[in-house]
């Protein structure tokens, strides 16, 4: 690709978008952050951002893009709640379906020269697929949240084949790490470090032999760095392809913050998927990205961070 001088990131102000606005920075990209802080957090804004507090869902969002002609935008933002989605999904679908597709045709009218999604690896795919899942198999999201990520990434291959608009779909796995948000309902890694470096009680859904593929923020931003770089278009898996079991999460983390967890068990959340890992080799051999950062290592370094926020 040609030179990437100018960035947008959406919801840069969240957990894996503020990363990645640090990591553009780094590289001396001028960057624009478009965060409505609804889940977003102004102590994440990294100060030589550009900062706009609008909502993809906005008329003034597509104004923005057309004004400051980025080069590549970085599309983070997103109603991420599954719960939420299912109780409301004309609210999903406002922001995470037509909050897209207002970004895909505003990219379009301004010639932005690559779009990269955060889609979702987890979502996608229901417990009649067998793990790890590739992006060859069929994608059959069960939730609203799922059904708008395949929507997004359907519509920005529709940009792609009518208007030559690259863009790359990063269907990430369970991504873990520093600020994650440990309030809500998504990210059990946070929610863990979180209460039990508080001394508050945890409580596993279910058996807690539910498996997930967790993969660090790090290595996230890195397969988003390497989007940005390289010439590929389309959809491609970030994750470790391994399978973790809830409970063995619980056990690492009660360890790290101390042992003093009893383990407990809520009723299992109802449709839940038993078991989830993504096959990342695609993005092996067209991206040259695969995860570097160990379970351990990534663990003791989110627990680390938590504790400094006590």
């Amino acid at each position: 690709m040609t030179k990437i001088k100018k960035a947008i990131v959406t919801g840069g102000a969240g957990f894996i978008g503020s990363h990645i606005v640090d990591a553009l920075i780094k590289r001396r990209i001028k960057v624009a952050v478009v965060d409505d802080l609804s889940t977003g957090q102004k102590k994440n804004l990294n100060p030589n951002a550009k900062f706009f507090q609008v909502s993809i869902a906005s008329p003034q969002f597509p104004q923005i893009i057309k004004k400051l002609k980025p080069d590549v935008i970085f599309h983070c933002a997103a109603q991420i709640n599954v719960r939420e989605s299912v109780n409301d999904p004309l609210k999903d679908a406002r922001q995470n379906i037509l909050g897209t597709l207002a970004l895909a045709q505003a990219a379009a009218d301004a010639n932005v020269k690559k779009i990269i999604f955060s889609s979702s690896g987890g979502a996608m795919f229901s417990d009649a697929i067998k793990p790890p899942y590739s992006e060859k198999q069929e994608a059959q999201p069960v939730s609203p949240y799922g059904i708008a990520k395949r929507a997004g990434e359907m519509y920005l291959d529709f940009f792609h084949q009518t208007h030559g608009l690259p863009y790359v779909a990063l269907r990430y796995a369970n991504v873990y790490g520093p600020r994650q948000n440990d309030k809500g309902e998504a990210g059990v890694i946070a929610i863990f470090a979180g209460r039990m470096l508080k001394g508050q009680p945890v409580k596993i859904n279910g058996t807690g032999r539910q498996t997930r593929d967790f993969v660090y923020v790090d290595d996230v931003v890195k397969a988003n760095m390497l989007a940005m770089r390289k010439n590929a278009t389309g959809i491609f898996h970030v994750g470790t392809g391994r399978q973790t079991e809830i409970k063995t999460i619980f056990k690492k983390i009660n360890a790290l913050t101390g042992g003093l967890m009893p383990q407990r068990h809520n009723a299992a959340q109802p449709g839940e998927v038993m078991r989830s890992a993504l096959d990342c080799r695609k993005a092996k051999q067209s991206l040259a990205w695969q995860p570097s950062v160990k379970m351990d290592e990534g663990l003791k370094k989110t627990v680390e961070w938590f504790r400094k926020q006590k």
